[in-house]
């Protein structure tokens, strides 16, 4: 179960990286030592072959025996090889056919092997296993006149295996003591980097939907976790601020749908109790019956609508001709102006058939005419002016009016579900409290965006603004 924890696998990865760092090191450098070692043995081998060669070669007898006897005798007469040996260096002079003819007497009894046959070459080297031990051999054969001999001149390499053998108990104890180090050291480590994970762990178990105030508030950390701590303080913001819409919403939408509620079911009781005494009561109780219905009706569509263009998905998009769209919304809504006796004007600055956007043609014209008809219901008098212009890759509509206007402080809110003014409570002007929010979600859905200002001639002027594509062919 510990191996489940990232502390303990980052120890153990960074110890096992370790190990294996220490091992390969470790295989290097024996087969480096053991090369420089040989290439030691070789050195000294060669050293005092070289020297006997070059005794045979001058026909010179020791200095200290003179030269009364031809080399070959002098070389092979006891004692005489003792001149190059040492406990770890043997001198063995052979006969072509491979006789011992003399050795130094630190041989004793021992010999060392036979020389190849056929040889490739006047020395040849090898690493023998004899009575001495293992021993690294020059094979030399020397020929004068009327004289040809083999010289061998081995050296022990059992102190060079003990050097190497010294050197692989110093790293492995070098390599134990590292690893504990090392895993002791990464868990600490792991440990001190996790701790802030393990806070943001403890801080997400305690959210819940009634505790969405906390916060790590790591604003003074700059590394990656830094950057998780403000990225979860950021989701935590959004998702207070959700959950605090939802909230607005179901409320705002149980004030919105109690009120019809209670009339229907009170015109209901009425009906029942003096439908057949009073005719007057149960065509006025009808009347509100469906008068209600319908509202309700319309709220609730008003929220279908609303959750399917915060969606977003699944839309049917194609590129859609802007001008056509407010067209045909200004036209649907001239009737109804007409009967509050106001001019509808639309106005254009682009060519026909442009501006061209891409999107939901439905949902554009829905955006279009909610923001006429919520003109029209907040003018009594006056004129409402549409505009369409396009610049930079944007088209920005523009929808005018001269009615009651909004108050500043209110010019955040309008979009808000359910949200009205104070201007805009009295139930003698119809809506629900939808039309502008569908409107925010219709034009964010388009990459687009809405804002509502002061108009200068009285009134409120609200402007989309939606990236345009190219023009329609």
């Amino acid at each position: 179960m510990r191996f489940k924890s990232l502390r303990w696998r980052i120890a153990s990865l960074y110890t096992l990286l370790l190990i294996a760092v220490i091992v390969l090191a470790g295989i290097i450098l024996q087969i480096e030592l053991r090369r420089i070692l040989l290439d030691s043995a070789q050195a000294r081998v060669d050293s005092i072959g070289n020297d006997i060669a070059r005794l045979v070669q001058r026909n010179e007898a020791l200095s200290a025996i003179g030269d009364a006897l031809p080399i070959d005798q002098e070389l092979t007469t006891p004692g005489n090889l003792d001149h190059w040996a040492s406990p770890s260096t043997f001198v063995e002079i052979d006969t072509t056919t491979g006789y011992p003819e003399g050795k130094s007497t630190n041989m004793g009894n021992a010999t060392l092997g036979p020389s190849p046959f056929p040889r490739r070459g006047a020395i040849e080297y090898r690493v023998e296993n004899t009575a001495l031990g293992e021993v690294f051999v020059r094979d030399q054969l020397i020929q004068y006149p009327g004289v040809a001999l083999i010289v061998k001149v081995g050296e022990s390499l059992n102190i060079y295996y003990q050097i190497l053998n010294q050197v692989r108990e110093l790293l492995a104890i070098m390599g134990v003591v590292a690893a504990l180090l090392v895993g002791v050291m990464s868990y600490a480590l792991s440990a001190s980097a996790l701790e802030p994970i393990d806070r943001l762990i403890g801080a997400m178990r305690e959210i819940r939907s009634d505790q969405l105030d906390r916060r790590v508030g790591w604003t003074e950390r700059l590394d990656e976790l830094g950057q998780l701590a403000r990225t979860f303080d950021a989701m935590l913001d959004r998702l207070e601020e959700g959950f605090a819409r939802e909230r607005r919403f179901i409320s705002d939408a149980s004030h919105e749908l109690k009120t019809p509620l209670t009339i229907i079911h009170s015109n209901a009781q009425m009906l029942e109790r003096w439908a057949d005494e009073d005719v007057n009561i149960r065509r006025e109780s009808l009347r509100a019956i469906r008068d209600e219905s319908a509202a309700l009706s319309r709220i609730v569509n008003g929220m279908l609508l609303l959750a399917k263009a915060e969606s977003g998905d699944g839309l049917p998009r194609e590129p859609v001709a802007l001008d056509a769209v407010v067209a045909e919304a200004v036209k649907s809504a001239k009737s109804r102006a007409d009967e509050k006796g106001l001019a509808l004007g639309y106005r254009s600055q682009t060519t026909p058939g442009e501006p061209v956007v891409y999107g939901d043609p439905n949902l554009l014209r829905q955006l279009i005419g909610n923001l006429i008809d919520n003109a029209i219901k907040f003018t009594d008098r006056g004129r409402i002016d549409v505009r369409l212009a396009a610049t930079g890759g944007h088209a920005t509509v523009e929808v005018a009016d001269t009615g009651i206007g909004i108050e500043n402080e209110a010019l955040g809110r309008v979009f808000d579900r359910f949200y009205r003014t104070d201007k805009s409570r009295n139930r003698a002007v119809p809506g629900t409290g939808l039309g502008l929010a569908i409107v925010r979600s219709i034009a964010r859905i388009h990459d687009g965006s809405v804002e509502a200002g002061a108009n200068p001639e009285g009134g409120t002027v609200f402007k989309v603004t939606l990236p345009t594509l190219t023009p329609l062919s």
